[in-house]
């Protein structure tokens, strides 16, 4: 169905369907009607590679030629561990093969990368722990069923490496889809401030794990577990960073060599007037950075550069650019880490269109104001000249602040569900933040059939993911690749 036959049923002209805030509620609702007429629900169940797919190492060796090239190596030797490790790298992988699936038109910022590793905790400005989304690396405006799509796979794939049974992965991955759908549901039934400032405080989240326990879907052992992780997040703050990665070198304060996962600016192979130019480029780069923060005063204002240091990070992220930079305030016991990542184009952008942004450092903050509920106040972007002198995009945060994440490998069945539920409730609220969460709401309706679809697509495609796996293997074996392990 084309946009006039659909403008035509809701009783609208087509120019008013791309303007969705202009729209009622009643005319969103019908419009998600009107959307299942082109994409039925069930549609999103089979997974069949495309004829012309690519071939999954060419696209990871694509991705490597613009990163580090000694860093890929353990990119590659994290993938290797499990086919769950391989999933969270394989974002690009994925984002070309869900561009040959159907889509419902219905656009959402989407994550991009929104598996269940990229869920936890984080600290507020107002420092309250939450519950939310915290990579943002792929985020772009898209299909909001991709990333539906990309959380329920990763909970199939996770319960095959936990060795849970075929029925409990699927009820693990019917949770989450149907708490994306009961939350989308509920908010249609809001206006949009209230689905603006909706969001899960750590109370929430604790009360829901004891209506978990009372009503006897988790175990105590579970609860405890979750009361563990929260107490943990909270230690995870810049003093616990400090304390970890500096100490006294002759007689100054610096960052610690851990090579290669943490290199000091000191230790990299580069001739003094490289390492010089280097650190002055980044250094103004904190400097400039203060412009895209909110405020005519900032907190980045009472601390000074001390120290800078390049460090690997995540498993997909490995061998982009990362550096780490020391900032003290009135004296040791106010430190500051602040970590700048390189922001290179989403993994999308090739078939969701173009970032509208010239620099993708903006792209990911811009994003990850939008879906989430509250952001690190020094979150910000820049341009700067890296070691090679090529100019390269950046977004830069707090290292650490109360950060959290779920143990996926001692996770079990009902502690899975319930986790699987909270993300899928937490992905609803950040797609319903900036798409059209009536009409999206209205095209899923009350029934299970969207549920069931995604989770005979999140099986099937969990089989495709073993095979680019063992591709992978294979690659590694045959030396075409090289992996490095244990980092």
């Amino acid at each position: 169905m084309d946009l006039t036959e659909a403008s035509r049923q809701i009783g609208l002209p087509p120019s008013a369907l791309k303007k969705t805030n202009r729209l009622s509620r009643s005319q969103r609702t019908a419009r998600g009607k009107v959307v299942r007429q082109w994409a039925p629900r069930p549609i999103h169940g089979p997974w069949q590679p495309a004829a012309d797919r690519p071939d999954p190492i060419d696209l990871l060796e694509e991705q490597a030629g613009t990163r580090v090239s000694d860093l890929v190596p353990i990119r590659y030797g994290r993938m290797l561990v499990s086919p769950f490790t391989f999933y969270r790298g394989a974002a690009s992988i994925m984002a070309a093969d869900l561009a040959s699936t159907p889509r419902t038109g219905l656009v959402v910022q989407c994550c991009g990368d929104a598996h269940l590793s990229n869920f936890g905790l984080f600290a507020s400005p107002e420092r309250q722990l939450m519950f939310d989304i915290n990579d943002f690396d792929e985020t772009l405006p898209g299909p909001w069923e991709w990333d539906v799509k990309r959380l329920a796979a990763s909970f199939e794939i996770a319960g095959r490496d936990r060795s849970f049974s075929r029925s409990d992965r699927r009820d693990v991955v019917l949770a989450a889809v149907e708490e994306y759908r009961e939350q989308m549901r509920k908010a249609a039934k809001r206006g949009s401030l209230d689905v603006w400032y909706s969001h899960m405080e750590m109370h929430r989240m604790l009360e829901w794990v004891d209506t978990e326990v009372k009503e006897e879907r988790l175990g105590k052992k579970d609860a405890k577990g979750v009361a563990k992780g929260v107490a943990k997040a909270r230690t995870r703050d810049s003093m616990r960073a400090f304390k970890k990665l500096t100490g006294q070198v002759d007689g100054r304060l610096r960052f610690i060599a851990d090579p290669p996962l943490i290199v000091p600016i000191d230790d990299l192979v580069l001739s003094a007037e490289a390492r010089h130019r280097t650190e002055r480029s980044l250094r103004k780069l904190i400097k400039k950075y203060r412009q895209t923060l909110a405020g005519e005063h900032h907190p980045l204002e009472d601390y000074r550069y001390l120290h800078m240091a390049r460090k690997v990070v995540g498993v997909g992220s490995v061998g982009t650019r990362a550096w780490i930079f020391l900032m003290l305030g009135v004296d040791e016991q106010d430190p500051l880490i602040l970590q700048a990542k390189e922001a290179q184009p989403s993994v999308l952008e090739p078939f969701a269109g173009r970032c509208a942004y010239a620099n993708h450092g903006r792209r990911v903050v811009v994003g990850q104001r939008l879906m989430q509920t509250a952001s690190d106040i020094f979150l910000g972007w820049q341009r700067a000249k890296d070691i090679d002198g090529q100019t390269r995009d950046y977004y830069i945060r707090q290292l650490h602040d109360w950060k959290g994440s779920a143990d996926v490998d001692s996770m079990r069945v009902p502690g899975a569900i319930m986790y699987a539920r909270m993300c899928g409730a937490t992905l609803a609220r950040a797609h319903a933040r900036s798409g059209d969460w009536i009409a999206i709401a209205s095209y899923l309706g009350k029934g299970h059939s969207f549920d069931e679809a995604v989770a005979d697509f999140s099986a099937a495609y969990a089989d495709q993911n073993e095979r680019d796996y063992e591709a992978l293997v294979a690659a590694v074996r045959s030396g075409r690749i090289t992996a490095q392990t244990g980092l």
